[in-house]
């Protein structure tokens, strides 16, 4: 049995159950015909021996039966008996020769060799002196007759009751297993074609394997998030690492080739050590962007109070004071990752610094407005063009490429756009050409973005 589907040992268990229950049904209707027939036979006895009762008197001291006294009717024989047990009128049965001894109104079972008797007795007091004892004996109704019907009724209806419950129980059973079916099959497929992009069809309703195919295709969505996530990084770093490996390889190769001076071996250490430092810092940040794009990018969200990391994040820039302004409304919590919105923060201040006008100002101002909170760091730099502004936050896109001559790499903002994602917010800009631009985080006031204003 341990080779069979899973089906196939339900629909087995499920017709052998049907067939327990129609035999303990069968069993318990041979119980209820046995006792309604007895019931009814001594019910019978009894109201026959009654209705003769009225018929017997005593006349002159002789025993005086009725017109309608009954010795034998309908099964029951009804003796009379004197006071001293001497029987006066009626015939025993043939086969009753038990002793049995007069009870009165106690109608009880007598087996005589085998049979079964049901034996009532009365005693009618008719003078002062003494009266006489009336018995009623049936002999106990036989029930193979109601068996055999009842046998008869279940070989025509039982095989076909169990066919019936066979065939219910597979077609229950391949229904209620057909999510299983469609998950192993979607499975295989992505397995075959590599095709992660598929999904379970969910069934109607809310049963648990309803909330399985729901849970695998969550499970399908995020190794197909991450799966992208993947090659999406290796495709970054395979195209962003080749500049610098280039820098280093041709460095290397001119160092081998020609006889350099002193200085010219420390430039050239140099310039290895940038591009080296270039690609870690580019790495870095490919990997977080990519953790955030499978969702394991926000370690831990609780409830902080932004004024105080707004503060100090901006005291512990390197930028001067005169320089860089903060404005806070004190009160304002959020449920975050205070390590992710740091870096946020610090991703926004250095893009206004760095690709600002010299001696350029940066301004950080949070609060709440609009039934959310919201942190915007505005510059005064070079602005960024309306065409352009849409495209900032796409991985390794720069506005002027000659940016990256001051260490950039096109993934400060692609980082930033990741993380408001993943507190549920968003991110907007604006911008003026010559005038400078202004980033502001949405955070909603809720589950991920929950603010409250002391």
């Amino acid at each position: 049995m341990k080779h069979l589907s899973v089906k196939v040992k339900i629909t087995i268990w499920y017709v052998l159950l049907m067939i327990l229950m129609a035999g303990l049904l069968l069993g318990f209707l041979v119980f209820i015909s046995g006792s309604v027939s007895t019931q009814t036979a001594m019910d019978q006895l009894d109201q026959t021996v009654r209705d003769n009762l009225q018929q017997v008197d005593m006349t002159d001291g002789s025993l005086q039966l009725g017109e309608s006294f009954r010795f034998y009717n309908n099964g029951v024989y009804t003796l009379v008996y004197s006071q001293n047990e001497s029987l006066l009128a009626g015939q025993v049965p043939v086969g009753f020769t038990a002793d049995e001894p007069f009870q009165s109104g106690l109608t009880r079972p007598v087996d005589v060799r085998g049979v079964r008797y049901y034996v009532l007795d009365f005693w009618l007091p008719l003078s002062w002196e003494g009266g006489v004892w009336v018995r009623g004996i049936l002999e106990a109704p036989e029930n193979p007759q109601v068996v055999q019907n009842l046998m008869n009724i279940a070989l025509v209806v039982m095989p076909l009751f169990i066919l019936l419950a066979a065939l219910g129980g597979y077609l229950i059973a391949r229904r209620a297993f057909r999510p299983l079916d469609q998950i192993t099959s979607t499975a295989a497929a992505i397995d075959e074609a590599a095709d992660l992009s598929r999904r379970v069809e969910v069934p109607k309703g809310n049963n648990e394997f309803t909330r399985l195919a729901s849970t695998f295709n969550q499970m399908f969505t995020h190794l197909e998030r991450s799966f992208e996530a993947e090659q999406q990084f290796t495709a970054d770093a395979s195209h962003e690492l080749r500049t610098p490996v280039s820098v280093i390889k041709s460095a290397c190769e001119y160092a081998e080739k020609y006889g350099e001076t002193l200085e010219e071996q420390r430039e050239t250490v140099a310039i290895i050590h940038r591009q080296a430092n270039k690609m870690s810092t580019l790495i870095g940040q490919l990997l977080s962007i990519t953790r955030l794009d499978q969702g394991t990018g926000v370690a831990r969200q609780e409830q902080v109070d932004l004024a105080d990391l707004v503060k100090t994040v901006c005291q512990e820039q390197p930028y001067p004071p005169e320089r860089l302004f903060c404005e806070v409304q004190s009160g304002v919590r959020a449920r975050v990752d205070s390590a992710l919105i740091t870096r946020l923060l610090q991703n926004l201040i250095d893009n206004g610094f760095k690709y600002g006008k010299p001696e350029g100002h940066v301004w950080v101002d949070l609060g709440r407005r609009d039934g959310e909170i919201q942190l915007t760091v505005r510059d005064d730099g070079i602005g960024i063009p309306k065409e352009q502004q849409d495209k900032v936050w796409q991985r390794f896109y720069q506005v002027d490429p000659s940016r990256s001559e001051r260490g950039g790499a096109g993934l400060g903002l692609s980082m930033v756009w990741k993380i408001a994602q993943a507190h549920g917010g968003t991110m907007s800009l604006e911008s003026i050409s010559g005038l400078g631009s202004t980033f502001t985080l949405h955070l909603p006031e809720g589950e991920n973005g929950k603010g409250e204003t002391a």
